[in-house]
């Protein structure tokens, strides 16, 4: 069952259970992962690696990295909570757990966790735009940013689509065979990020906070 709009965790992004939507914005962005190219090429060129002034040691480096792997989650977090809840609305929808209620709400729902993981959220933006350091840790977290970049834009919008088309028309063998390539993907990228910080790890000798990337479930019928 969706959750009451009360029960939904705060989201500064989210008003009355939705991710806030900028005004004016031409419709063509809401297929943005057709743009998943561009998108790769905004993540390689907006990522921006910068040096440390001096010396950096490695306590003030694992610092620096803690901090940003804090920034990272915080600008991940409306696109991790959207990813989660367009999965349980197609769980849901597949097991029968929606009332009518529920029902009437799903397009809304879907079409706001779709606008918080492309480009024109003010979060995924601002992850793509994180400053790292050129340091040891740093060349890690680097690769964190991108590849956050890009589980959201490329892989969750991609996902969240599918299950857009899904819900709104009858079955596709074609749109149910992607869903479950983004499901894989969505994997593989979490995983690469958790490799990157667990690298940068052991480079500082630290233990940094791991990519705020969830653990979906298997969806029904994939």
């Amino acid at each position: 069952m969706i959750g009451e709009e009360g029960n939904r965790p705060f989201d500064p992004y989210d008003l009355d259970g939705v991710v806030v939507q900028a005004r004016g914005r031409p419709v063509w962005y809401r297929r943005t992962w057709v743009l998943t190219a561009v998108a790769v090429a905004v993540v390689v060129a907006a990522s921006v690696v910068v040096d440390l002034p001096g010396k950096t040691t490695a306590a003030q480096d694992a610092a620096a990295q803690t901090s940003l792997m804090n920034e990272i989650n915080g600008d991940l977090s409306g696109c991790a909570y959207a990813v989660r809840e367009t999965f349980l609305i197609y769980q849901d929808s597949k097991t029968g757990g929606l009332t009518a209620s529920d029902r009437s709400r799903v397009p809304k729902l879907l079409l706001d966790d779709q606008t918080a993981c492309s480009f024109t959220s003010s979060s995924i933006y601002d992850l793509s735009n994180v400053e790292v350091p050129g340091s040891p840790g740093g060349k890690s977290i680097q690769q964190v940013v991108s590849v956050g970049t890009l589980w959201a834009t490329s892989d969750a919008l991609a996902a969240i689509e599918d299950i857009q088309a899904l819900d709104a028309g009858p079955s596709s063998a074609s749109k149910i065979a992607d869903l479950s390539k983004q499901e894989a993907m969505l994997a593989k990228d979490r995983a690469l990020a958790n490799g990157y910080v667990e690298t940068a790890d052991k480079t500082l000798g630290a233990k940094l906070p791991m990519p705020a990337l969830p653990d979906l479930p298997h969806l029904v019928g994939t």
